[in-house]
């Protein structure tokens, strides 16, 4: 990846959050520092990566254990103001030149709830300086949104009918 790339992450495929994590390995192997905020997921057993500090720092704001759509609306009021929190540290995070690298894993999803706008999204990519890369992901990606990327990269399941014959 060049420096200062924003690059998307997006499709109904598994693997987007694999893909930015495997980018965040190569960033940090070449010395330079990344921080991850995850978004909508619910608790995740994020183990591995505590122990790739200080290069990769990962952070969740979201207090629930459960996904955000399986919270209840009041549950869920509370955890947009947790969430704008994260987007509010990622600014902060951006704007201080603490990383080489931000990824804001599911972050798209935030604007498929209405927690966020594109406008919202826009002001954080503005932020950044011209070396420092931003990954975002999510399943669904609305045309703005592509406005605001360098690359985007779609991923998406491919099955295929087993052709061999018992």
């Amino acid at each position: 990846m060049e420096e200062g790339l924003v690059q998307i992450y997006s499709g109904e495929g598994h693997g987007k959050s694999a893909a930015a994590i495997g980018r965040a390995l190569q960033v940090a192997c070449n010395g330079e520092n990344v921080v991850i905020i995850r978004f909508l997921k619910g608790m995740q057993n994020d183990d591995f990566l505590k122990r790739l500090e200080p290069e990769i720092k990962i952070f969740r704001f979201e207090k629930s254990e459960e996904e955000f759509s399986q919270l209840s609306a009041d549950r869920q009021q509370e955890e947009i103001h947790n969430i704008k929190n994260g987007l509010n540290f990622a600014k902060k995070v951006l704007t201080t030149g603490e990383c080489s690298l931000l990824i804001l894993d599911e972050v798209l999803g935030l604007i498929d709830n209405g927690i966020i706008s594109v406008e919202d999204l826009q002001r954080i990519v503005d932020a950044k300086a011209d070396d420092v890369g931003i990954i975002m992901t999510g399943i669904h990606l609305e045309d703005k949104v592509c406005e605001l990327a360098d690359e985007i990269s779609k991923i998406e399941a491919v099955f295929r009918e087993n052709t061999m014959q018992s």
